[in-house]
């Protein structure tokens, strides 16, 4: 039988941030020490540097009112750099330096090299929001987990939004081949749209980087009627320029994404002449009508970064730590099997939702809501939470 853990905003557990430029060859013996491998340069960074903030957040929330068990927790973070071997290099320094616990960057090609070497020392790691089902006990190990629900969630979140509440019927997709995530994304879209009775009128694919969507565009352009909705499964800042492509030639079909487009830089890029009639499945919302502690954790986030947060991967980067601090605590230790065990059989209650985990041999798989947004003159406005009906199996 599972427990739900409600995360009461003034009755956490506790840790203290502290983030130097370079690892202390050593941690007092009343510290706790977690490591995070986030990448704070390279195509990454839109989402793990907002989710280092918000743990930074939680840390301080924490010591300020008591520590993991007893204990201050120091939390260091090496720059992954958007590398995978760079990000693994940093994992396993920060394991010889003694972390207990690793925060691996949002994504399984940059954050699974620090799962690894978490796995190879028997100690859990979490990643604050990757959502391939890729991100499992399966590839990854028994003690490995993410914070995010999977992209059979999102992408199934995404189809139902549109074909039962928006009733659009036929999709134009577009799958960027950067990385697990993307490729993912749309398909678990494509497979529940089309079990929903939704038709795919085409399936074209992209490459990060390449600054050039002509010739899908072209084709695009040439479909009649256009589709009812354009699904668009990429990242920044590429994500920017297929948007603005597309709404520069006069296509005004609704587009649609995932939590990449959870970013200001798309925000901005697009602006209000292209920033409309487009939604996006996402963690959560950064206002009380998703969460009523929400408001809490803003102030909070306000008073140690100086300004509001603007992007709910901030939220990830909270719910991380106090997902860890909560699981040490009723486990009573750090060792990962311990840990792992609680993380298999409670619930918790995030400021990113109710999160419980499916069993080691059952991938670790998430179970946990999604938000939509819907972005309308450059602005983000929060639709509601949503957990589909009979996802795609992974």
């Amino acid at each position: 039988m599972r427990i739900t853990l409600k995360m009461s905003f003034l009755s956490i557990l506790s840790v203290m941030v502290m983030v130097p430029l370079a690892v202390s060859s050593s941690f007092a013996a009343d510290e706790i020490f977690i490591g995070g491998a986030l990448s704070l340069t390279g195509v990454q960074a839109p989402l793990d540097e907002p989710g280092l903030k918000g743990a930074q957040v939680a840390v301080k929330y924490l010591n300020d009112h008591g520590g993991i068990l007893g204990k201050q927790v120091k939390f260091v973070n090496i720059d992954g750099k958007s590398d995978p071997v760079t990000v693994g290099n940093a994992a396993v320094e920060l394991i010889d330096k003694g972390a207990s616990l690793i925060v691996a960057p949002c994504d399984f090609d940059f954050g699974g090299p620090a799962s690894r070497e978490a796995q190879k020392v028997g100690i859990v790691g979490i990643s604050t929001c990757a959502s391939d089902p890729l991100y499992s006990s399966w590839s990854l190990g028994d003690k490995q987990f993410t914070l995010s629900m999977w992209n059979t969630t999102m992408g199934a979140a995404g189809a139902e939004y549109a074909f039962n509440e928006r009733g659009w019927k036929t999709a134009y997709v577009v799958t960027d081949q950067f990385i697990a995530y993307t490729k993912s994304l749309s398909k678990y879209f494509v497979a529940h749209f089309k079990t929903l009775g939704g038709n795919v009128l085409a399936e074209e694919t992209y490459t990060q980087g390449d600054q050039d969507f002509s010739a899908q565009l072209s084709r695009l352009k040439a479909i009649k009627p256009q589709p009812d909705v354009i699904y668009i499964s990429s990242y920044m800042p590429d994500l920017g320029t297929i948007i603005r492509s597309i709404r520069e030639v006069g296509i005004t079909s609704p587009i649609m994404g995932g939590d990449s487009y959870d970013d200001p830089g798309l925000f901005e890029a697009l602006g209000e002449k292209f920033g409309s009639d487009i939604y996006f499945v996402t963690h959560t919302w950064m206002g009380s009508e998703a969460h009523p502690d929400m408001g809490k954790f803003i102030e909070a986030y306000r008073a140690y970064h100086g300004s509001p947060p603007d992007t709910s991967f901030v939220a990830t980067g909270w719910d991380t730590i106090m997902l860890m601090a909560q699981a040490a605590e009723i486990a009573g230790s750090l060792d990962g099997a311990a840990i792992a065990k609680v993380l298999e059989t409670k619930e918790f209650s995030l400021l990113t939702g109710k999160l419980s985990y499916r069993s080691a041999k059952e991938g670790h798989a998430p179970d946990k809501a999604a938000v939509l947004i819907g972005l309308s003159n450059g602005k983000p406005a929060f639709i509601g939470w949503r957990q589909p009906k009979n996802p795609p199996a992974p």
